[in-house]
C-alpha cells in the first residue's frame, strides 16, 4: 500500500516536469496538438528562439536572477550564521524573545507585508532597484536561515570554542575558523532552499523591481507571453533553461543537504 502511494505522489509530481520538458524540443503546431506526447522528431528551435531574442530577454533574466540570488544569499548566510551561533551559545530572556520573533516571521506570508515593505523602499530610494530587492529579501527569509544555524550549532561541542579561547582566540576568530567550517553542512541547506525561494520568487521582483528597472528569469518567462498570442515552443524553451541554473546548484551542494537539515535534531 504504501509503495502504490509513493508512486501515485510521484506520478502525480512527475506528469508536470514531463510535459514541460517534452515540449521544449517540439514545434508549436504539435504542441497545441499533443502536448503531452514524444517529441518526435525533435528539435533545437525552441531553444534558439529563446537564447536569440532580440530583446536578449532571457540573457537579461538570468543575469539579474543571478545577481539577486548571489548577493541575497551570500549575505543571508553570513549573517544568520552569526546569529544562529549567538542564538545558540547564549541563554537569557533577550535571546528567547529574540529567537521568538525570529520563528514568528516564518509564519508571515511575504505578499500579506510586501505593500508596507514598497512604501519603505520608496520612502529610503530604493524602489525598483537591485540593492532594494536584496535587501526585501535579506529581511524576509533571515528567519528560515537562523533556525536552520541554530539547530546545527548546539550539536556543535561547545568545549572546541572554549579549547580556542584558551588558546587566546577571539569570538570573531573562534566562529569563523572554528565553528564556521563545522556549519557546511547546514550551509548547504541554507543556500539550497534560499537559492531556490529566491530564484522562482515572482511577485516580489514583479513589484519591487516594476517593468522599466528589469527582469528576472521568472518574471521574463511571464513577460514573453504576448497580449493575443503565445509562442508556447519559446516559453517552454525558458522554463527549461530557466530550471538548469538553480537544478546544478542543487546537484553541487546536495551531498550535504539533509545532513545539515537533520543537524541538532537530536541534541541541543
Amino acid at each position: 500500500m504504501r509503495k502504490l502511494l509513493a508512486l501515485l505522489v510521484a506520478t502525480v509530481f512527475a506528469v508536470p516536469l514531463y510535459v514541460a520538458v517534452v515540449n521544449v524540443f517540439k514545434d508549436g503546431p504539435q504542441i497545441s496538438k499533443s502536448p503531452a506526447s514524444l517529441p518526435i522528431p525533435p528539435t533545437l528551435d525552441n531553444i534558439r528562439s529563446a537564447l536569440g531574442r532580440s530583446d536578449r530577454l532571457f540573457w537579461v533574466s538570468l543575469t539579474n536572477s543571478v545577481i539577486v540570488t548571489s548577493l541575497s544569499i551570500a549575505v543571508l548566510t553570513v549573517l544568520s550564521a552569526m546569529l544562529g551561533h549567538y542564538l545558540a551559545r547564549t541563554r537569557g530572556r533577550w535571546t528567547r524573545a529574540l529567537t521568538l520573533l525570529l520563528l514568528s516571521g516564518l509564519m508571515i506570508p511575504p505578499q500579506v507585508i510586501l505593500m508596507p515593505v514598497t512604501q519603505v523602499l520608496r520612502a529610503v530610494g530604493l524602489m525598483t532597484t537591485v540593492p532594494g530587492l536584496v535587501l526585501f529579501n535579506v529581511g524576509y527569509y533571515v528567519p528560515f536561515g537562523v533556525f536552520v544555524f541554530t539547530g546545527f550549532v548546539r550539536a556543535i561541542p561547545v568545549e572546541l570554542e572554549e579549547s580556542a579561547a584558551l588558546d587566546g582566540a577571539g569570538r570573531g576568530q573562534t566562529f569563523w575558523r572554528i565553528v564556521f567550517p563545522l556549519m557546511r553542512p547546514a550551509t548547504a541547506s541554507v543556500l539550497i532552499f534560499l537559492g531556490v525561494w529566491i530564484w522562482n520568487d515572482f511577485i516580489d521582483p514583479l513589484i519591487i523591481l516594476g517593468p522599466s528597472q528589469g527582469t528576472t528569469v521568472t518574471t521574463g518567462i511571464y513577460r514573453s507571453i504576448g497580449q493575443y498570442q503565445v509562442d508556447f515552443g519559446a516559453m517552454f524553451a525558458m522554463m527549461f533553461l530557466a530550471t538548469l541554473p538553480v537544478l546544478i546548484f542543487f546537484l553541487l551542494l546536495q551531498r550535504h543537504f539533509v545532513k545539515g537539515l537533520t543537524g541538532g535534531a537530536t541534541k541541543g
